[in-house]
């Protein structure tokens, strides 16, 4: 039997896929450092907690397709404190921001429609791109520039006419890179030109270090029939599990196409809405302590990568990653020789290879992303086997 064109084209995850060599040097009594996967240690806060403990309906029923009333009151609340106004129709709750993804997608390309991405960008982009049956147009940015976007010129190079979308991810996933407000605003004036959606993953809103802030495409004049947001609670309340996202527009026609989808996979989780709706209203008092805890991870990172000759990197400005250009040539095969290999006290590491976040077919072979998501006494044993096992590896494969 032979299996679909989608099936044998689909990626395997750059994140995830190494991990049989992370297993099986656990299972020999290593201890592993995952700086491979954004899965925040910070404690899940406690209202949501305590909303999954609450809950006791007699049934779990379906709930309504485009999500519940009271989350959806909750989320336009909450865009209000970030300063975007939306109404409730202009949500539709979403499981994940995987499917939020997907559906940007579905409802804005035909199979075999093209959609522009600056690269490098989240991996799973790819396998979205795959299910869909659309094309990713790499628009590649640059370790010494900090990953941010070019010019006009280079992004309109790649407009044909099966271009339907740009689609951002700000901040950045694997970059760490935060779009200016000029930016932002420079990206959008471009789509209206040639009438082009952007789809803006906003997963990051909160994560912006050093008094940045950040700026999103529903913030600016005359998008609403082209801006797009997709977001998620995952990182936001170290909430990874409960797979909650949404999908926002303020184009009716697509807010309604989209619904339709929606109604497709019946409903999102309901008690996992529930538990996001706890957290709608948390405030300073939540994110100003994370961004800090984020922000001292980020500099002990960045500091401990300064200190290796021949790395490129630039201070990543949000999110919790660093995508890091090596002194070598392969750096999976470096990952790989440092779970099957390499210990120091019986301790290594694991990070994500780069290169599985690029469409652009050899780019990023040298390049590794690391999340810091540990604590910061893990992070500086991990970046200490980390620049040790970087120094013997350069012995043996100069």
């Amino acid at each position: 039997m032979q299996l679909s064109k989608r099936a044998l084209e689909i990626q395997a995850s750059p994140i995830r896929k190494l991990m049989p060599h992370a297993i099986a040097a656990k299972k020999r009594g290593v201890k592993v450092y995952h700086l491979n996967i954004g899965q925040p240690d910070i404690p899940t806060p406690q209202v949501m907690i305590d909303m999954y403990h609450n809950f006791s309906d007699k049934v779990l029923a379906y709930g309504p397709s485009q999500g519940l009333d009271v989350y959806r009151d909750g989320l336009v609340q909450y865009y209000k404190n970030n300063g975007i106004d939306l109404k409730e129709n202009q949500i539709i709750v979403t499981t994940a921001g995987s499917e939020a993804v997907t559906f940007a997608m579905y409802v804005t390309c035909e199979a075999g429609d093209e959609v522009i991405v600056p690269e490098p960008f989240y991996t799973n982009y790819n396998g979205f791109a795959t299910m869909a049956g659309i094309k990713i147009k790499a628009l590649t940015t640059y370790a010494e520039t900090g990953f941010q976007l070019p010019g006009d010129d280079k992004i309109e190079a790649l407009i044909g006419p099966r271009t339907r979308a740009i689609m951002i991810c700000n901040p950045g996933n694997p970059t760490g890179t935060v779009y200016s407000k000029e930016d932002i605003a420079r990206l959008c004036a471009l789509a209206k030109r040639h009438n082009l959606f952007v789809i803006s993953d906003e997963v990051y809103r909160e994560f912006t270090y050093d008094g940045l802030k950040h700026t999103s495409v529903l913030q600016i004049p005359g998008m609403e029939e082209l801006a797009i947001v997709v977001d998620s609670v995952s990182k936001r309340y170290s909430a990874c599990g409960a797979r909650i996202g949404c999908i926002a527009s303020r184009n009716e026609a697509l807010m309604a196409a989209t619904l339709k989808f929606a109604q497709a996979r019946l409903c999102p989780p309901t008690v996992d809405q529930l538990a996001a709706n706890a957290c709608v209203s948390l405030g300073d008092e939540f994110f100003g302590p994370l961004i800090s805890e984020y922000q001292r991870r980020r500099d002990l990172v960045y500091g401990e990568l300064q200190k290796i000759p021949g790395v490129v990197c630039v201070l990543p400005q949000g999110a919790f990653y660093i995508n890091v250009k090596l002194p070598i040539k392969d750096a999976e095969h470096f990952v790989i020789w440092m779970l099957d290999n390499y210990q120091i006290d019986n301790q290594t590491i694991m990070a994500a290879p780069a290169e599985g976040f690029y469409a652009t077919p050899g780019l990023g072979k040298d390049e590794l992303r690391l999340a810091y998501v540990l604590n910061e006494d893990d992070l500086t044993k991990a970046m200490q086997v980390f620049r040790s096992g970087l120094e013997e590896y350069r012995k043996l494969h100069p």
